[in-house]
């Protein structure tokens, strides 16, 4: 069961580090000139990193407190990245098709984030309480 639970936290990391570079490679794509693609990019790369950055720290956070702030501020980052990617899909200022692909990972990302908050938190509906 632990080693169940360390592949995935090792797993989960490295899928978050693929999006992010992902992410990366997305906005170096992005017009150079556009005065708008320039701040978004900004935006949406602070943000994006702070998803791996918290997930980092998360890992060595000294009380279940600190654990769960962390985790919440990887869900925070990882909605607010994706209202940047929409803001870019929806200006057509990028391949639509490539930013739902983005959006697809982030989107399933964010779940687990929310999910595991659930969890930590004890708000999780089980079977026994439906």
């Amino acid at each position: 069961m632990k080693n169940d639970k360390e592949k995935f936290k090792k797993e989960f990391k490295s899928r978050i580090y693929i999006f992010v570079l992902s992410l990366i490679k997305f906005i170096d794509k992005l017009p150079k000139n556009d005065p708008a693609c320039k701040v978004i990019s900004e935006q949406v790369i602070d943000s994006a990193t702070g998803i791996i950055s918290n997930y980092t720290e998360a890992q060595a956070a000294s009380s279940k407190k600190d654990f769960t702030n962390y985790f919440h501020h990887c869900l925070k980052c990882g909605n607010e990245t994706k209202v940047w990617i929409a803001l870019l899909r929806d200006s057509k200022k990028t391949q639509i098709s490539e930013a739902n692909n983005l959006l697809n990972e982030l989107q399933e990302i964010t779940n687990i984030f929310g999910s595991s908050l659930l969890t930590l938190k004890g708000k999780r509906m089980t079977n026994e309480t439906l």
